[in-house]
């Protein structure tokens, strides 16, 4: 038929309608520069950084951060709080083990609208942050970019690591494959 045609087609020049899988979106990941910075601007107005940045107030002050969005709430080394960043900083924290038993999924809607309510802001800049920067705060952002900018999972993938190297655990990157299915069926 035309559509399996097309499709076919669409295949050979290397673009794929489906989600790729976990094992295809590791390849991707593992790609590119493997080093990082403590923290990176990975979409206009909003960074990625690990747990250094984020117990820096000087530092946040030195980038303007006006948000910060802690995907590693109540954990060790990750304490951030509305107390710790004063009323300068608005705070979003998001209690998320690094662990591919975590369901972060539930937390990708709520804090794709603090980050997007933040972002139409005037002048404000967003800070999501984990203990490394690479796998907890990373899904947010890129969940964030599925839900608002409309990305595919391996476009938001490739967007963010443009700017800084990420690596989403197993887990992590199964339940934002099932948010790309889930966003794509709405289209």
């Amino acid at each position: 038929s035309f559509f399996r045609d097309k499709y076919i087609i669409m295949e050979n020049n290397k673009v794929n309608l489906d989600t790729p899988s976990v094992k295809e979106l590791m390849k991707v990941l593992y790609g590119g520069k493997r080093f990082g910075n403590h923290v990176d601007e990975v979409w206009p107005n909003l960074f990625i950084g690990d747990m250094s940045v984020a117990n820096d107030r000087y530092s946040l002050w030195k980038l303007g951060i006006t948000h910060v969005v802690n995907a590693a709430h109540g954990r060790m080394h990750c304490q951030g709080s509305h107390d710790f960043y004063g009323s300068s900083v608005d705070y979003y924290g998001v209690p998320a083990d690094d662990s591919p038993s975590f369901d972060l999924s539930g937390y990708f809607f709520p804090s794709a609208e603090y980050i997007q309510t933040a972002l139409d802001t005037a002048g404000a800049r967003v800070f999501v942050h984990c203990a490394v920067g690479v796998s907890r705060s990373a899904s947010l952002v890129l969940a964030y970019l599925m839900i608002h900018h409309h990305y595919s999972l391996l476009e938001a993938i490739q967007k963010v690591k443009e700017r800084r190297w990420i690596f989403p655990n197993t887990g992590f990157l199964k339940q934002l494959r099932a948010l790309d299915v889930k966003l794509r069926e709405t289209l």
